[in-house]
């Protein structure tokens, strides 16, 4: 483990894909739009898009892009902060970190799990109110595979930046190039024995940290700042494969996409009455998604045209992975054949949701 080369962060974009993270500056924060949020136990995807968060304890620690206003390093615009809500002493089943899958289709040359295993390296710019040993992990889909490593933060409140250079696993069973999870980055804000492994080599179990490293979660008010993340090919950390923000935006779509929350009347899409009181559209998706999504909706709508009410049930009758057809019900007045159209009802609240992370 040593400190990566000096970074020129925006000198680099280029299409090759170098860097298999996506949102590693941390820019595309679809979900909270930077508020900050309180973790549970469940796994959830509560900040910057492709990140998530894991915890065996409610509550124990806080996140949000740029928490506390701190100036990023040189180059970058946004980063993911962790603030430890108490001072927790750690048992050993427990576990706190944030984590980014990778698709397998974006690491399946990488060849883990045969004589052919692609050396990687992880680069990154840290900062924290703690200093000392810290750590984290690489997985694979089962967790039945991991390498914790560990790097070391030698000032407080200060960006440093590091790299970890990882001979890559010919044991084990990895995901190849299909849409499953490929490859697992964790940093560990905390971990008990249970889930704690010896840095520096691949090991047959589920580990998501290294031993002896600092627990971010046991001290009160503690912070954990993470930017600029990175993972490629090779033995050597290059300078930072800075996507335009749009190319960013479109590569996290195929995980997570999102309608509404811009106007309180904001058209989301043309639909067609079918019954005085039922309505149907079609609406596509900007890009392919990684597998049939999950939607959810929240907020209130209303239909506008053709002579109907407000439609009072949203459902999705089909959905695909580049298409969904949503279906109303409940409503009155409609004239079938009319074109009518979804839009909110005085709502910048409403959200429909489209999910399939790994």
């Amino acid at each position: 483990m040593t400190n990566a080369v000096s970074i020129a962060q925006l000198g680099a974009n280029n299409s090759s894909f170098t860097n298999r993270i996506i949102n590693g500056a941390m820019v595309i924060d679809q979900r909270s739009a930077g508020a900050s949020t309180s973790v549970q136990t469940s796994t959830v995807y509560p900040s910057c898009d492709r990140w998530t968060v894991f915890a065996s304890q409610n509550s124990k620690f806080s996140i949000q892009q740029n928490a506390g206003a701190v100036t990023p390093p040189v180059g970058f615009s946004n980063y993911l902060g962790i603030t430890s809500s108490s001072a927790y002493s750690i048992v050993a089943g427990d576990y706190f970190g944030v984590y980014q899958r990778i698709e397998g289709f974006n690491t399946s040359d990488l060849a883990f799990g045969t004589a052919s295993a692609s050396t990687i390296t992880l680069s990154f710019w840290v900062r924290s109110s703690l200093t000392g040993t810290f750590g984290g992990a690489l997985n694979n889909s089962g967790n039945s595979r991991s390498y914790p490593f560990t790097y070391t933060i030698s000032s407080a409140n200060t960006w440093e930046q590091k790299s970890v250079t990882v001979a890559g696993d010919t044991s084990g069973t990895w995901v190849g190039g299909t849409n499953g999870s490929g490859l697992q980055v964790t940093f560990g804000i905390g971990s008990g024995s249970t889930f704690s492994g010896t840095a520096g080599a691949w090991a047959s179990a589920n580990y998501s940290n290294a031993t002896g490293a600092i627990s971010v979660v046991g001290t009160s008010g503690a912070t954990f700042y993470i930017t600029g993340v990175q993972l490629e090919k090779g033995s050597t950390a290059t300078s930072f494969d800075y996507r335009p923000y749009g190319t960013e935006l479109q590569l996290c779509y195929r995980y997570y996409y999102f309608l509404g929350g811009e106007t309180a009347y904001q058209n989301i899409n043309t639909c067609v009455w079918y019954g005085a009181g039922d309505a149907v559209g079609q609406f596509s998706y900007p890009v392919a998604m990684r597998a049939n999504p999950t939607m959810a909706k929240s907020g209130t709508w209303a239909t506008l045209g053709g002579g109907g009410a407000v439609a009072q049930t949203l459902s999705n009758d089909q959905i695909t992975t580049k298409n969904v057809q949503l279906g109303f019900t409940g409503g009155s007045g409609g004239t079938s054949g009319q074109a009518t159209t979804l839009r909110a009802s005085n709502d910048t609240g409403l959200r429909l949701t489209f999910s399939a992370e790994l």
